[in-house]
């Protein structure tokens, strides 16, 4: 692509580069200028203007645009998203659904590094997604790109990107009670995160703070998802609720997590279920370590005791009024 001034009785078929006010009408910046267009520059007197001039192999901006997507997202469908129509170089991923944003991080590097005209911007892997929100963005900077780097950049990342939904239905919340303690009150907060990602909460169960009686509560239940809220934090891999789901015959598999707030969750399973130990923040609707564990699990990712410890690069996240204890000095 060739850009600069041009003679504006050369430019037919030329892209004009900055919008240009003329009498009675506005020639906006991207319109490709046709024979009319000459004649009202001519018309207005203007000898020059700033044009992009397409050279063979280039490849327009929004086709560039389109056609990257469509690399990126080969079968919207079932990839769960949606492509918008190009406009100005510009295509956006749109969820369809609630879920969470999977990324091939190391190919979309890779499509980025191919050339600086050529974009793909997207939110954090596994983000957490409502329908309608915009998982990432296509832009071509420049007017047109060169062919060769667009099909460069399209086979580098081809099907990189989809969402994972939901496969869970139902959940279960076992509250434990201690005196004086908190009770159900983070209830509302935990049943709208589970709203969010399309599960009902069938029951919560309130049963005192000891072992035996949390490990029988957990058995009783049928419900895809097990969630624990003590009443009593849980400090220790041989607390409580831990040692109820080990009672039960489930498993631990992760005690403790590396993001503030939620550094005391826990995550396990119980005859093909998972369970996860929610930490006391997860009381309050802000978003803490929780909400990440919680879904990946519901959209049936794997989350091992690797994928939670790289959480902690990230994982410190904003001060909430209503934490006791602020991390400031």
């Amino acid at each position: 692509m060739i850009f600069g001034p041009l003679p504006v009785s050369e430019a037919l078929g030329a892209v004009l580069a900055h919008s240009i006010q003329l009498k009675g009408r506005k020639l906006r910046k991207g319109e490709t200028l046709t024979q009319a267009h000459i004649a009202a520059l001519q018309e207005a007197g203007k000898q020059e203007v700033i044009v992009a001039q397409l050279e063979p192999g280039d490849v327009a901006e929004n086709e560039a645009a389109a056609h990257l997507a469509e690399a990126l997202v080969p079968d919207p469908d079932s990839a769960g998203l949606r492509l918008t129509t190009a406009f100005t170089g510009r295509v956006n991923l749109m969820a369809n659904g609630p879920g969470v944003a999977v990324l091939d991080v190391a190919r979309l590097h890779a499509l980025n590094r191919i050339n600086p005209m050529i974009t793909l911007a997207t939110v954090p892997p596994f983000q957490q997604m409502r329908a309608g929100g915009m998982v990432g963005t296509v832009k071509i900077i420049s007017y047109a790109v060169p062919g060769a780097d667009l099909e460069a950049a399209c086979d580098a990342a081809r099907g990189a990107v989809h969402m994972a939904s939901p496969v869970l239905e139902t959940a279960s919340l076992i509250v434990t009670e201690i005196p004086g303690g908190a009770g159900e009150k983070g209830v509302p907060a935990i049943a709208a995160r589970l709203e969010a990602l399309s599960i009902s909460l069938d029951a919560v169960e309130s049963v005192p703070h000891e072992t035996d009686r949390v490990a029988q509560a957990m058995s009783d239940l049928d419900s895809d998802l097990v969630l624990i809220l003590t009443g009593s934090a849980t400090s220790d891999p041989h607390d409580v609720a831990p040692e109820a789901l080990r009672l039960a015959g489930g498993a631990v598999t992760r005690f403790g997590m590396p993001v503030d707030p939620g550094n005391l969750l826990f995550l396990g399973q119980l005859s093909g279920r998972p369970v996860i130990g929610l930490p006391g923040c997860a009381r309050s609707p802000a978003l803490n370590g929780a909400d990440w564990v919680l879904s990946r699990v519901a959209c049936g990712l794997e989350v091992s005791g690797d994928d939670i410890a790289a959480m902690g690069v990230g994982g410190l996240l904003k001060e909430i009024p209503t934490r006791p204890q602020p991390r400031r000095g």
